[in-house]
């Protein structure tokens, strides 16, 4: 049998694991050296090795994937690690993805970065910033307890964040403030979305579907819809000949099983989050108010009417393909989880339909 040795090992390839055989070794059963001296054809070398540290929401991590777009046109060879408190929605794409615990913490203190990418306020990321071997650092670290800006490409971010009539004057929306923190400018580059399964949802082939996701968590009651414009809703674009599906998740499934009696809108039920995925690409449209399903809609290229009525409008970028509506009447609860005035009641149904109308009625 022919002798190897660890010095023949191209540990810079991209395939290379070091604990486990390389996929192209499994596959194929070749060795990154040959026996007569030649380099495996799957050899793809990396020159520069970056980490990004977005912890976040799933809706938080799924924004944050159009910069992939961007390295993979700007640092084509590099190899790309992410650490994240949601690993299932980070693209395969990225080299090596890592989940928010001790065992990732330590690896990340053993390995040196040419890149590394903060882009989360949170202590225990700018911590992380601060400890982790990198060239060059972009983003939030740590200093004396605090959060604060490494250079002037984060500073708009970071100051949006401490004031509120800073935040209230911004234009700039969330992806071109991540890709101006990293030092590159955001060019309309799209989600990246995981895959999604093959399953036979039976819905109606001949009828547009618009997706009615009626919750927005336990946290941020002040985005809340009441049911009954929900019902209006559904019935109006039923009428119209549309088919409305009741979307949402454990939270909502009592409340959507109410307003499925009460309105004739389809209610499949709550599902995992690859499943729940599916069931929002079966949509034409989704009406929303910001949450997870927002970004699995606009990850998903799908028409949207996006409710919002706490946040800073501009913040959201729907990719030319949606409409963003506000209430009739000025809120009091900027980035707040209870709305005194309750101005979501000032979004009247009428104005949901004619959005959902004439955006169905456009091309894609």
């Amino acid at each position: 049998m022919r002798q190897f040795t660890s010095k023949q090992i191209k540990s810079d390839c991209g395939y290379f694991r070091g604990d486990v055989p390389c996929k192209p070794h499994k596959q194929d059963g070749v060795h990154c050296i040959d026996s007569k001296g030649k380099v495996c054809k799957h050899y793809d070398p990396t020159d520069k090795r970056i980490l990004i540290i977005k912890l976040g929401a799933i809706g938080d991590v799924i924004r944050t994937t159009p910069l992939l777009r961007k390295l993979k046109a700007v640092e084509p060879s590099a190899e790309i690690w992410w650490l994240t408190l949601t690993p299932d929605v980070v693209p395969k794409s990225v080299d090596v993805v890592l989940p928010f615990t001790a065992q990732s913490i330590a690896i990340l203190g053993s390995v040196s970065f040419d890149l590394l990418f903060n882009l989360d306020k949170d202590k225990e990321a700018c911590a992380l910033a601060n400890q982790i071997s990198a060239r060059v650092k972009k983003g939030f670290i740590l200093r004396e307890g605090k959060c604060v800006p490494i250079d002037n490409d984060a500073e708009h971010k970071y100051l949006t964040g401490v004031f509120d009539d800073l935040s209230k004057s911004n234009i700039k929306s969330y992806q071109e403030e991540i890709f101006e923190i990293c030092g590159y400018k955001f060019s309309g580059e799209e989600y990246i979305m995981p895959a999604l399964g093959n399953i036979d949802w039976k819905l109606p082939k001949n009828k547009k579907i618009v997706g009615l996701n009626t919750g927005c968590g336990g946290r941020w009651t002040s985005r809340l819809w009441a049911d009954k414009n929900w019902i209006s809703l559904a019935k109006k674009l039923k009428k119209a000949g549309y088919v409305p599906l009741l979307l949402g998740g454990e939270l909502e499934h009592v409340k959507n099983l109410k307003l499925a009696r009460q309105s004739g809108a389809l209610y499949l039920g709550h599902f995992s989050l690859s499943k729940f995925m599916s069931e929002v690409n079966q949509c034409d449209l989704v009406v929303t108010a910001v949450t997870m399903a927002m970004h699995l809609a606009i990850g998903s290229r799908k028409k949207i009417v996006l409710f919002n009525n706490i946040f800073n409008k501009h913040e959201f970028d729907l990719y030319g393909r949606g409409e963003i509506l506000e209430p009739d009447f000025e809120c009091n609860c900027f980035y707040s989880p209870i709305c005194s005035n309750d101005c979501m009641q000032y979004l009247k149904v009428g104005k949901v339909f004619d959005s959902c109308v004439r955006l169905l009625k456009l091309k894609k």
